[in-house]
């Protein structure tokens, strides 16, 4: 364990604090653990979604194995985030009394089993029941994934931030891209299809076993007793303007990448696209995420306020709803590439959370409340994007809502980025 000295500011014009804190896996005692957790992390990364979008490439073919009526796939599609949000509530107190490794752990067991029960249940409730145990696994996953990088990496927040968020990026697109090649693959059977990827889930158990009787919380610095004693109390979330700000923030940016992911290529098929080239332009969109969200996050970890990053992002998205307004089909490869820029809100919401709270139990506070009620606001959007797209025969009005919810996604986020923690707010 290595003894480290931080300075911590919580805001202007306050006196930085010498912090001692110890790192598990920090100067060279237990290499084996840290190249463990790296591992882990990326291969846990790689899995919090291909069990959602291998779905969407087969959703046709999985309607018409079940009989799924449509009002039952359309209630498949909004799954996901109320999964995420449900579940990942618990994900905190699991991790106090089992570890934050050990309950990852049992999320990729759970995601390895779901995937592999739900193509051959032969039911649609089956088949639901079998989604939401994936999904819960993914859940809590996505909750403490920052939880493990404070604790493992307290001084390297960014840069893991960014490689765990490049893998997840990864995974994403790389799941849409190849499901159907590899269903063909393997027979043309959409079970196969979709039972394949339980393969990379069970690669993901496997790094965590050696570390499941690791229970120890994050790093926690050696303060005054003050200070201890406000750390090991409490902490009332719902006090923090900040996190409340951060969860504004990660539902919004989620609204945005659901009805990018859901609805632009019928955008653009619309606008006369190819379908074909339609879907090469959501992968383009995808595919951005990789590179940006590694370079991101070391970037915002960088700057005492995250704000201007917030409106870069913001300011890219804007400009993509216009264009997909004005001239749809003669821009189409200029707007995917400044959608997929704007996407790039996720891993950086990911990193604030990291940065917005001083100890691991309070960034896994932080980022469970964060995730769990952002969730919640990203269901509707997709749904009301669909209704007014039905109802007013044309994209105008959709549009117009999907640039509108960027400007409080700006406001909001730029009020996350601000130099301060959750924990001193909280305490006030």
């Amino acid at each position: 364990m290595e003894t480290r000295t931080a300075m911590s500011s919580t805001g202007r014009g306050r006196a930085a604090t010498p912090l001692q804190e110890t790192t598990p896996g920090a100067g060279g005692t237990r290499p084996w653990a840290v190249r463990l957790v790296v591992l882990g992390i990326v291969l846990s990364a790689l899995n919090l979604r291909p069990a959602i979008t291998s779905l969407g490439a087969l959703l046709e073919e999985v309607r018409d194995g079940l009989g799924m009526s449509g009002g039952v796939a359309g209630l498949l599609t909004s799954v996901p985030p109320l999964c995420f949000a449900v579940f990942g509530v618990a994900a905190p107190r699991l991790a106090r009394r089992f570890g934050p490794a050990a309950v990852v752990c049992a999320g990729m067991a759970a995601i390895t089993a779901g995937l592999l029960i739900r193509p051959y249940v032969g039911n649609t409730a089956g088949f639901l029941a079998a989604s939401a145990l994936a999904l819960m696994g993914i859940a809590v996953s996505n909750v403490l994934m920052p939880v493990i990088v404070k604790r493992w990496f307290p001084d390297r927040v960014g840069s893991m931030t960014g490689l765990y968020s490049m893998a997840l990026a990864l995974g994403t697109s790389v799941a849409a891209a190849v499901t159907v090649p590899l269903t063909d693959a393997l027979g043309g059977g959409w079970q196969s299809g979709l039972a394949v990827w339980a393969a990379l889930a069970a690669a993901a158990v496997l790094p965590w076993l050696p570390l499941v009787r690791d229970r120890g919380t994050a790093a926690a610095p050696r303060e005054s007793a003050r200070g201890a004693e406000r750390q090991h109390a409490p902490l009332r979330i719902t006090r923090s303007r900040t996190a409340w700000a951060l969860a504004v923030f990660f539902g919004l940016q989620a609204t945005a990448a659901y009805i990018t992911m859901g609805w632009m290529p019928q955008i653009f098929r619309d606008a006369g696209v190819p379908a074909g080239t339609a879907g090469v332009l959501l992968a383009v969109t995808m595919v951005m995420g990789v590179p940006l969200a590694f370079v991101i996050p070391r970037v915002a970890t960088r700057l005492s306020h995250q704000g201007p990053i917030v409106l870069v992002l913001g300011a890219c998205g804007l400009a993509g709803y216009a264009g997909l307004y004005l001239a749809p089909a003669a821009g189409a490869w200029a707007w995917a590439l400044l959608l997929g820029v704007s996407n790039c809100a996720f891993p950086l919401a990911l990193t604030m959370v990291g940065m917005r709270a001083h100890s691991g139990p309070g960034v896994a506070q932080l980022s469970a409340f964060a995730q769990s009620t952002g969730y919640l606001i990203s269901i509707p959007g997709p749904l009301l994007v669909g209704v007014l797209y039905q109802h007013s025969g044309g994209w105008g009005l959709p549009l117009a809502l999907m640039a509108a919810l960027m400007v409080p996604q700006m406001a909001v986020g730029f009020l996350a980025g601000r130099d301060r923690t959750v924990e001193d707010e909280a305490a006030r």
